[in-house]
């Protein structure tokens, strides 16, 4: 088969030309370093197989643009980025990286609780920028004995819950499809959301975005947290509503936040093409400031998407796309999206 990457790395290309080599020989990988959107296309039209990560396009104009594509493998667990639809109506498959980081991404809610808990990162500011070693202000909090409020016991949920009890942390939990099994084993019991808010010293966040989690964490529901509570995000930023978050955080209803994602951390990430498009939607533009409102907030730290972004997570999305392509090629598709 005549296989395609966009926006592959070097080190990415050498693991999965190996790879491809040992389990799908006699298909020589092409590789292009630009991503894939109807402004980036190839010369080369006969490719069976494309391969793209989240920051390509797979619209229509593009599948049309290969003739001869039957799979598309997305390098990440979500696939909004392609046109399913379009897929559907040219029968082409569409396989994605179902799982890859849950122990990943537990560890990195971690880090940012302990960085709050323990004031590393302001600890180290001080350093960095008057040299100080007054411990004025520095000190911290204990997690053991505290009570971690996880919201969504997915895979990803259920790790922060293993790490949880580490720390002799008390688990509870929200979710609408609730693990009991899981519940009977890690030992953690389940609340309804605003019960959970209301218990939790930590509450952090693990549920996909969807139409039903948009906005989860609101204005009403932040009032309904523990009074000098903090908030842990490492699952979407609109899960979160930037303006109220900024709100609980001012009038010290929470006490800090410790942020992975942002509700338009498009914007932040690339602000030169924001001055030169003009401004989004009023709600978009207002989001887009109170992030920046937060990135100086003194008690929130936040990190650029970076919880899913170690060697080994990145090294298992790229062995599930090779066992995607092989899969497919032998007649018995696996992690197709639906």
């Amino acid at each position: 088969m005549q296989i395609a990457f966009f926006g592959a790395k070097p080190w990415e290309k050498e693991f999965l030309t190996t790879a491809i080599k040992n389990q799908i020989p006699d298909n020589e990988p092409v590789f292009y370093d630009e991503i894939l959107d109807k402004d980036h296309l190839p010369e080369q039209k006969d490719f069976e197989v494309i391969s793209v990560f989240v920051d390509s396009t797979v619209d229509a104009t593009v599948i049309d643009d290969f003739p001869n594509l039957k799979l598309i493998t997305a390098r990440s667990t979500g696939y909004d980025n392609v046109d399913l639809n379009k897929c559907k109506e040219k029968n082409i498959a569409v396989a994605t990286v179902p799982s890859y980081g849950e122990e990943t991404v537990a560890e990195y809610a971690f880090a940012l609780i302990l960085s709050l808990s323990r004031k590393v990162s302001k600890s180290f500011d001080q350093i960095r920028e008057t040299g100080s070693f007054n411990l004025e202000g520095m000190s911290g909090f204990d997690l053991q004995g505290k009570t971690l409020g996880v919201v969504g016991t997915g895979k990803i949920g259920r790790n922060v819950i293993r790490i949880a009890k580490g720390f002799e942390m008390n688990v509870i939990a929200s979710d609408n499809f609730p693990n009991e099994e899981a519940a009977k084993t890690l030992g953690f019991s389940y609340y309804p959301l605003n019960e959970l808010l209301a218990k939790s010293d930590i509450v952090t966040l693990h549920v996909p975005y969807l139409k039903e989690t948009h906005h989860l964490i609101n204005e009403q529901t932040l009032d309904q947290m523990k009074l000098g509570a903090y908030l842990i995000n490492t699952s979407r930023g609109p899960v979160v509503e930037t303006e109220a978050l900024v709100k609980a955080l001012k009038n010290g209803q929470l006490a800090g936040a410790g942020l992975d994602v942002l509700e338009e951390e498009g914007i932040i990430k690339d602000e030169l093409d924001f001055i030169v498009s003009g401004h989004p939607e009023e709600h978009n533009l207002r989001a887009a400031l109170a992030n920046h409102v937060l990135i100086d907030m003194p008690n929130v730290i936040i990190t650029p998407h970076n919880a899913f972004n170690t060697r080994e997570a990145l090294q298992r999305i790229l062995q599930t796309t090779v066992d995607n392509i092989k899969a497919f090629q032998s007649g018995a598709p696996t992690n197709l999206a639906k």
